[in-house]
């Protein structure tokens, strides 16, 4: 840039001062708090005379599985903060495109902010090569960008699936970089008692309809059980042609209308 028009008399000053400016913006730059950030909070409240610290109880239960015809990803929508229920409408299923589903336990606000940005960088994946981004690689990619973040206090625990050249696929991705490929994943407080109802029922070569009631039930038992799940139980299906929503229950519509009574249509 060409800042010849400041060198006139008593313009040298205001010139060097431009210059010192345009260079700190030859990279960016983040502003973060003051020492650790991973652990600002803890330090903050660790003065005598601090106030009780802040502690935020997660709650959710999110369930995906892979069988003979494809993924099936169930969740609810219940978001808390302790013993307070924040909202009952929470969509904790990220459409990351028509091909890949990611869900959302933890922190709300990084697994909604991290698994957008992820869309955004398979979109581009798929600008510059011409082809739709793999299961596996969209999950390496959320790995690596938690993963330099490992220590700062994120709170994630999502499941990334979707159907590629290669099938069905489904990974497990947590905020320190943890990624497993697995057949069956559950994420939430409510997990163990999904689990228990989903190994239970499971088979590989269910039809699409027990696959998806599997899914509406796992997760039905689990917002019984534990207080921190509940509201509306969201069921996706993953196929070759991409994913698509099945229902979206409220979860006491569905106790006192079908599960009370098994014998109720």
């Amino acid at each position: 840039m060409n800042l010849d028009f400041l060198d006139d008399d008593g313009s040298q000053k205001t010139k060097t001062e431009l210059l010192g400016e345009l260079a700190s913006f030859s990279s960016p730059q983040f502003i973060l708090p003051p020492g650790n950030p991973g652990t600002f909070l803890k330090d903050a409240f660790a003065s005598p005379t601090a106030p009780p610290p802040i502690e935020f109880a997660h709650g959710t239960t999110t369930l995906a599985f892979v069988y003979q015809k494809g993924v099936v990803v169930t969740v609810d929508s219940r978001s808390t903060q302790g013993n307070y229920i924040a909202s009952g409408t929470v969509k904790k299923v990220i459409e990351i495109n028509p091909y890949l589903l990611g869900t959302m336990a933890g922190g709300a606000a990084d697994c909604s902010f991290w698994e957008r940005e992820l869309g955004r960088r398979c979109r581009l994946y798929e600008l510059r090569n011409k082809e739709r981004i793999s299961v596996a690689a969209a999950s390496k990619l959320l790995c690596n960008m938690v993963y330099a973040y490992k220590g700062y206090g994120l709170s994630m625990g999502t499941m990334v699936t979707g159907w590629d050249k290669t099938g069905p696929n489904l990974f497990y991705v947590d905020n320190d970089g943890t990624r497993l490929k697995g057949q069956r994943f559950s994420v939430g407080s409510g997990s163990t008692y999904a689990y228990g109802v989903l190994d239970q029922g499971f088979r590989w070569d269910m039809t699409v309809e027990e696959a998806c009631e599997l899914g509406r039930r796992s997760v039905y038992h689990a917002t019984h059980r534990d207080a921190y799940s509940g509201g509306v139980i969201n069921v996706y299906h993953v196929e070759a042609d991409g994913w698509r929503k099945i229902s979206a229950d409220d979860c006491n519509e569905l106790h006192y209308r079908y599960y009370v009574n098994p014998d109720a249509s």
